[in-house]
Formats: C-alpha cells, sequence, structure tokens
C-alpha cells in the first residue's frame, strides 16, 4: 500500500543551550493511503508539536517528513506554499473562514488560490458541498451559521482541492455533541468512500474512536498505539479510555 505520510525519527528542540526542551523525541510512523490516523496525548506531550511539524507550520531540529514522497523539511518557503495548496487540506477547531465571505467564497478561495480554471470552481463546490450536505448555507455569512455548519464548510475547503492528506486539529473542540457526531459520520464517510487519508489531532476518546488507529504520545514519544481493527467503535472507544488511564488519569485532567 503507499504511504502518504513517513515521519522518521523527527526531534523538535526549543530553547537555547542553557535551557533547551525537547518537544519531540525521536518518533518515526508511517500513514498509508486512505488511512484515518488520530493523535492523542496529555497536554504538554508534543501532539501539537508533532502537527505543527507535519503540516509544516514549524520546522523539525532533526530527522525527515516526507509527504507524497516529497522530504518536506527540505523545501524552500516559496516551494512550501505551492506544497501546501496541491498536497495538504487543513480543518481547524476555530473553522478559520473569512467573516466577509460567504460560505461559497470560502471554499472557492482555496481553489482560486490553487489556480483551478474558473469554468470548473463551481461544479466542484457544488460536489463537495452536497456529499457534506451544506448545500442549504453555501449562500450564507459565518455569522449566519452553526457551528456544526462551520465546520463542515470548514472541511469542504479542505477537501474541495483533493489533497494528499487531510490534517484535522481538534476538529470537534468547538462543537456541542450532536453537530461533532453529524461532523465524524462526514469524516467516516469521506475516509472510507472517497479514500481520504486523514491525520487528526484530538483529546476526545469519542472523536478518536471514528480513527482506524491511534498513536498516544507522551512527553514527546510514541506511548502506546491502537488499532481497530474489527472492533466497533463502542469496543474501541473503551481501549481507548483504557490507554488514557495508563497514560495518568482520566481524560478530564490530563487531555
Amino acid at each position: 500500500m503507499k504511504s502518504i505520510l513517513s515521519v522518521e525519527r523527527i526531534e523538535k528542540y526549543y530553547g537555547n543551550k542553557d535551557n533547551v526542551t525537547k518537544a519531540i523525541d525521536n518518533i518515526s510512523f508511517k500513514v498509508d493511503e486512505g488511512e484515518f490516523l488520530g493523535i492523542m496525548g496529555p497536554s504538554g506531550s508534543g501532539k501539537t508539536t508533532l502537527l505543527n511539524c507535519i503540516s509544516t507550520i514549524d520546522n523539525v531540529t532533526t530527522g525527515k517528513i516526507e509527504i507524497n514522497n516529497k522530504d518536506i523539511t527540505r523545501l524552500k518557503s516559496k516551494e512550501l506554499d505551492k506544497f501546501r495548496q496541491n498536497e495538504l487540506g487543513f480543518i481547524f477547531q476555530d473553522f478559520n473562514l473569512l467573516d466577509t465571505l460567504t460560505a461559497y467564497e470560502n471554499i472557492a478561495l482555496a481553489l482560486t488560490i490553487k489556480g483551478e480554471k474558473s469554468s470548473e470552481i463551481d461544479g466542484q463546490i457544488r460536489a463537495v458541498s452536497k456529499y457534506l450536505e451544506i448545500e442549504e448555507v453555501l449562500e450564507k455569512y459565518p455569522c449566519q451559521m452553526s457551528g456544526g455548519e462551520k465546520q463542515r464548510v470548514g472541511s469542504a475547503r479542505a477537501i474541495v482541492t483533493n489533497p494528499s492528506l487531510v490534517l484535522a486539529d481538534e476538529p470537534t473542540g468547538a462543537l456541542d455533541s450532536k453537530s461533532a457526531r453529524l461532523l465524524l459520520e462526514r469524516f467516516e464517510s469521506l475516509n472510507k468512500e472517497l479514500n481520504t487519508t486523514i491525520l487528526m489531532v484530538t483529546h476526545d476518546p469519542f472523536t478518536a474512536s471514528y480513527a482506524h488507529r491511534i498513536l498516544f504520545i507522551k512527553d514527546g514519544k510514541i506511548f502506546s498505539e491502537l488499532v481497530r481493527g474489527n472492533d466497533t467503535r463502542k469496543e474501541f472507544f473503551n481501549k481507548i479510555i483504557e490507554v488514557i488511564s495508563l497514560l495518568g488519569g482520566d481524560d478530564n485532567n490530563v487531555f
């Protein structure tokens, strides 16, 4: 199976020689095409730093990260901009929609920046909007939408460019339970039906239970790995809770 993401022995240090913090400590893993990977860990474990390095927001100190066979640790600024446009989709906790643009325009912006032909943009937007069930909000501004609608618009913006890898940072963090479930069901469909490769960072066991596999990070290292296999989502959820307890407490005060 084709590997979309390869993380090889990466380390990340902050500070100077008198006060050095190792945020990531020799982490390696791969994500195959069509996989749905979750990353969990206590506050300060390094999971956000790891996501920032994979998303090209931050640079590793040592090691290598390849996305779709491209070593992103060697790319220059202009190359990184083009790489993000073509290969990565981003879904943020706080939606990151532009308030002065409608849902349609927010989604279209991603295609315009990528350089898609204007004659093809409308069809792409209509198709992804139908799939994510946001057709009725396309002409609305963010202030006129619910949190769940905004996050689905953000998801549409992330996948409309057909990226190699979708990165989701606490995608349900600002949603109520019903909206979170609807969004996660859409993620599940994107992954199964469209073979979308998803890497999701979350503190929430319920959200994580929708993934195929979970890496647990502690003190900058991989602490444990869970593979869902043939488990039901409820069975997988229970296993996640067990690992969280081993990490040092319940999810309310650790994650």
